[in-house]
């Protein structure tokens, strides 16, 4: 849409289901709601090669690898190397890809070569000469924004604006938090204005999210790993609120309710070390369910007893029916597509009742998917 905040707002709140715009979210907001925001950035991670033959292969940066953490990566000069997944794999057998890219300055050679890996999965090496620009400089000159491939189709100048939220800020993604597309800069003033609570922290969303649930079994179904950040400051915030939390998109609740496993873990393994601070698949249902409050607050003496600020990890949360939510009460989120991770999220937060909301928002013609509409959810 032209205007973010002019699409379709649907409300679900204890059954009652009914809509607005979403300019209007504000007047369903509670003063001590707490907005939980993911301010990744999507990199314009696609790198698109012409061999000799006239073969044309993309190289997706997926996430970094050498140096491994992000920001190392895109400050790097003269070379990087990513987890990639190679398209049209099949016509890059061996050897170098090269690309000429135009420059006022002067042109950059840009070259791809594969280290490890099979079919269109691998580790490249991505250099650049003259090697005195950033990578995170090279993907902004020569990448193309990754968008979903549902959307079956190339990607636009605009996309690289639409297909990113107006609070973006920490570079990572290969997709978009989409639920906080429909935000504007006088939707923030008015949060601002009304002195209404907010806080950011960072997933970077991975081509992962994109993996339909094909197994019979949802159990069996692989989740896919991602980064996750957050500060002292966040678990302080959480620590002493008292309202409803509300998750701006459905990588924002999974960022917080693995904050609360997390801290489970701390309690049970005191001694663990914030390198191996991690949450792997079905963790969770082997951990002790404490209070909050104590999760937190394990949390808040872990970083002080490591004398850290932030914390860099990554999360395989899977939230499924069943899934008892520890933090977040409320949640915005897009429409999402069947067979996914993020409908089955859904469906935990707010039960079978998500089939009355899709009957409701297809009879109502909204949008769906990532440039759709979104819906505000309180059980």
């Amino acid at each position: 849409l032209p205007q973010r905040d002019t699409s379709k707002l649907l409300i679900y709140h204890k059954g009652r289901i009914s809509h607005t715009i979403f300019s209007n979210i504000h007047n369903y907001i509670d003063l001590d709601d707490l907005a939980v925001f993911n301010d990744t950035r999507v990199v314009q991670g696609r790198l698109l090669f012409n061999k000799p033959t006239g073969a044309k292969i993309e190289v997706f940066c997926l996430e970094p690898v050498d140096p491994y953490l992000y920001d190392a990566s895109f400050q790097r000069k003269e070379s990087v190397v990513w987890n990639t997944l190679i398209g049209n794999a099949k016509k890059w057998k061996t050897g170098p890809l090269f690309r000429r890219i135009e420059h006022p300055v002067k042109d950059i050679i840009l070259k791809a070569e594969k280290l490890s890996g099979s079919g269109a999965t691998w580790q490249a090496c991505i250099s650049w000469e003259p090697g005195d620009y950033s990578f995170g400089t090279i993907l902004e000159i020569a990448g193309s924004t990754p968008l979903p491939p549902y959307l079956k189709r190339e990607p636009t100048p605009d996309d690289k604006y639409t297909y990113q939220t107006i609070y973006s800020s920490i570079d990572g993604s290969v997709a978009a938090p989409t639920a906080g597309f429909h935000f504007t800069d006088n939707i923030l003033d008015e949060f601002r204005k009304r002195k209404m609570h907010t806080m950011n922290l960072t997933l970077h969303i991975g081509a992962g999210t994109f993996r339909p649930v094909v197994a019979e079994e949802v159990s069996q179904h692989p989740m896919h790993s991602e980064h996750i950040f957050f500060t002292l400051d966040n678990l302080n915030q959480l620590s002493g609120f008292q309202g409803n939390i509300l998750a701006i998109g459905t990588t924002s609740t999974r960022t917080i309710e693995s904050i609360y496993w997390l801290g489970c873990k701390i309690i049970r393994n005191p001694e663990i070390t914030p390198e191996n601070l991690t949450l792997k698949q079905w963790e969770d249902h082997d951990l002790i369910a404490v209070p909050k409050e104590k999760s937190i607050d394990a949390f808040i003496d872990y970083f002080e007893k490591y004398r850290i600020r932030e914390i860099h990890t990554s999360t395989q949360l899977m939230i499924i029916p069943g899934y008892q939510f520890r933090i977040v009460n409320k949640m915005l989120t897009n429409f999402h597509q069947p067979k996914s991770t993020l409908l089955l999220l859904v469906s935990a937060f707010i039960g079978d009742d998500w089939k009355r909301i899709y009957r409701y928002a297809m009879d109502n013609e909204f949008r769906f998917l990532s440039y759709g509409d979104s819906s505000l959810l309180i059980p």
